[in-house]
């Protein structure tokens, strides 16, 4: 089995600057796990990691698709893999940082197989959709698949509809579809948890939310715009963006559109955190503020334990 190493948590809980400390403490490369962080021209609202720190740090599945696009989990396994196993042929332990839970679990524990969907369901969910709006669909998702629905965002209509359509079309949720064993034969992680007191969470989050309008949030999306993609395009449909369409096309006052960003923003981290404490970690965090030392310390301890297995 390939050793990894994965950092976890909620957004804004420091995770890019642990990463960046310990791959160079580790003398490795950063492969992200984050479904918003894939798309170019979308660097302020996603909290990309700087030029400065990319070129500090080789990073990985970061600006890789046009926001036109979609991005999955299937996606993120096959390219993740391939990096993964061409780091360790190097002699680099791998090293995986990211918010998207569903995409670390589907690599190290496999993806659910391929469920097919009926024409016809998939035509009634797509009405339901128009005429009961996508926080009904979630909703729903909600009560058939909390566990999957945990770890979706409300705004993420691609996920949303696949649950449901996999759940009507087999009669089972998607989080009990995991083939556990293929890719756990495969990969094994040392997993850390940064998991920061709500309160501070939630203060940060405010904070970042200001940031991002101060570093020109609102000209990265008029420079989207421009750029031909549209409001409801698979990247810009996120938390982050979508809060400012109204002022920025319909002239609402800006204060509203900050408010609810921040309040989407804290929401998804909540959820975030709910996924986090269905799983087991090696190191569990309250901040990015660490001993790196301690850290590859524990880590290297680990790689002992499991070669001698």
């Amino acid at each position: 089995m390939i050793p990894l190493v994965t950092i976890e948590g909620p957004t804004a809980s420091g995770k890019s600057r642990l990463a960046l400390e310990l791959a160079e403490a580790l003398e490795t490369e950063i492969i992200s796990a984050d479904s918003r962080q894939v798309y170019r021209w979308m660097d302020i609202g996603t909290a990309k990691p700087t030029k400065e720190e990319q070129e500090r740090i080789s990073h990985h599945l970061i600006d890789i698709v046009e926001p036109s696009e979609s991005y999955n989990a299937g996606r993120f396994c096959a390219q993740a893999g391939e990096i993964v196993e061409a780091l360790w042929k190097k002699g680099k332990l791998p090293l995986i940082c990211g918010g998207t839970g569903l995409y670390i679990d589907s690599l190290l524990q496999g993806l659910f197989p391929e469920i097919e969907v009926p024409a016809d369901l998939r035509d009634k969910l797509r009405q339901r959709l128009e005429s009961e709006g996508l926080e009904t669909l979630y909703t729903e998702l909600q009560r058939v698949d909390p566990d999957f629905a945990a770890g979706v965002s409300v705004n993420d209509k691609q996920r949303i509809l696949r649950g449901l359509e996999v759940f009507q079309a087999s009669r089972t949720p998607i989080s009990q579809h995991w083939e556990r064993q293929s890719r756990s034969q495969t990969y094994t992680a040392f997993r850390i948890l940064i998991d920061p007191p709500r309160e501070k969470l939630y203060e940060r989050i405010n904070i970042r939310v200001v940031q991002m309008l101060q570093d020109g949030l609102l000209d990265e999306i008029r420079a989207l715009f421009q750029r031909g993609f549209q409001p409801d395009s698979p990247g810009l449909n996120s938390v982050g963006y979508k809060e400012y369409f109204p002022h920025l096309l319909y002239g609402k006052p800006l204060q509203e559109s900050m408010e609810l960003a921040a309040q989407h923003t804290r929401n998804y981290a909540k959820r975030q955190c709910t996924w986090y404490r269905k799983h087991q970690f090696h190191l569990t965090l309250t901040s990015s503020d660490c001993i790196i030392s301690d850290v590859t310390s524990k880590i290297q301890g680990w790689q002992k334990t499991i070669q001698t297995r």
